[in-house]
């Protein structure tokens, strides 16, 4: 049986990917390694819609949480924290352990951040220097309303930086067009590569920000990379292979157009959406605020998210993934983003809707139904 992987990261991997992660090696300090990268970040310049700067570095997105502090802030600098999901819980609790001043908008999860919210938070709050953002809540299916939210930070003067690991290559991010000083994503989501590269977008309210910070910095330093860059290289060794494949995804998406790109996404999330509710799992996002390149829906009464997860890989060879935190077994997701269309889409929502009813007939997930499924049909 062939899987069917719908994880909402890492993502499956597309040929021309996997063929530029088998190059061999290139001097990374000559003029072959310094064409390509120069190439690589204006493609990736074209695909955030910035004319600011685009690095990386050997990382996974996570990292993009501490790259931006230690950059853009000093100790004890007050800043205001949006949490509707377990990234956003994440990027605070990071602020936190670097000796921020953490102020917090708590929205509940499944919910979106509302432009109204931040807004009234910002004026109990007036004093902060950067708001942190989560674009696409991967724990939750939630898109938030990116420029909305950013055009209310940008009113109350603070920084704009936004957490787009599940977003950047997905959805749509305008970062010149929107006033987004800092955004960070990682290559295992919608970039179609494998986990290893963090991407930073910066803006230049972000540079001036990063002259005053004090923070002590050596890998993660944005003005190192940037001196670098501009000559095409970066600091330390490169991972090369993560280099030639992100140089192949984004020339996927340039190809395709990254109008085109969202608008597919756009399209399989709310085929993907319409096929899970038809099978009466309730959809957790918000109505309005569905993520098109992550799902969350709850199981079946009295049936667990691992016994959920359990039938999908076993019988159907599907591979998604649990919820976070408090709802690891209450939440199931699904990715569709990347390299996905809309034949395996359809294979995946099918077999999502065969176990729901399968566990509904049931009336949950009795032993027996947790046995292979051709122990229970007699098949070989």
């Amino acid at each position: 049986m062939s899987v069917n992987f719908r994880l909402p990261g890492p993502t499956p991997l597309p040929p021309q990917v996997i063929t530029a992660l088998g190059r061999e090696m290139i001097p990374h300090r000559g003029p072959a390694f310094r064409a390509l990268y120069s190439e690589t970040l204006e493609l990736a310049r074209e695909i955030h819609r910035t004319d600011g700067d685009v690095l990386t570095w050997a990382a996974t997105g996570s990292a993009g949480w501490e790259v931006a502090v230690v950059n853009l802030l000093s100790p004890g600098d007050p800043v205001l924290v949006a949490v509707n999901g377990n990234f956003g819980e994440r990027f605070a609790s990071v602020a936190d352990r670097l000796g921020i001043d953490v102020r917090r908008l708590d929205v509940p999860w499944g919910e979106a951040v509302q432009p109204g919210q931040l807004r009234l938070a910002l004026e109990q709050h007036r004093d902060v220097k950067a708001v942190l953002l989560v674009h696409n809540e991967t724990s939750t299916g939630v898109t938030n309303p990116l420029r909305d939210l950013a055009a209310t930070v940008r009113d109350h003067g603070a920084l704009v930086v936004v957490d787009a690991v599940s977003g950047a290559g997905a959805l749509p991010l305008e970062v010149d067009a929107w006033g987004i000083d800092f955004a960070f994503s990682g290559s295992q989501k919608a970039w179609m590569c494998p986990p290893g590269l963090l991407i930073v977008a910066a803006g230049a309210r972000a540079w001036a920000a990063h002259q005053k910070s004090t923070y002590p910095r050596f890998f993660w330093d944005m003005r190192e990379a940037k001196k670098w860059a501009d000559q095409g290289m970066t600091p330390t060794t490169p991972p090369l292979s993560m280099i030639y494949a992100f140089r192949a995804a984004l020339g996927m998406i340039a190809h395709e157009g990254v109008e085109q790109v969202w608008e597919r996404h756009r399209q399989l999330g709310l085929m993907t959406r319409a096929g899970i509710a038809s099978a009466g799992l309730r959809l957790f996002a918000q109505e309005g605020f569905e993520s098109n390149s992550v799902t969350a829906f709850e199981p079946p009464p009295n049936v667990t998210a691992a016994q959920f997860l359990e039938l999908l890989r076993r019988d159907y060879g599907v591979e998604a993934q649990g919820g976070q935190a408090h709802l690891s077994d209450r939440l199931i997701r699904v990715g569709h983003m990347g390299w996905v269309h809309e034949p395996e889409m359809r294979q995946a929502v099918a077999a999502v809707v065969d176990v729901a009813a399968r566990l509904s007939s049931v009336g949950g997930a009795e032993p027996d139904l947790l046995q292979p499924l051709q122990a229970r049909t007699g098949t070989a």
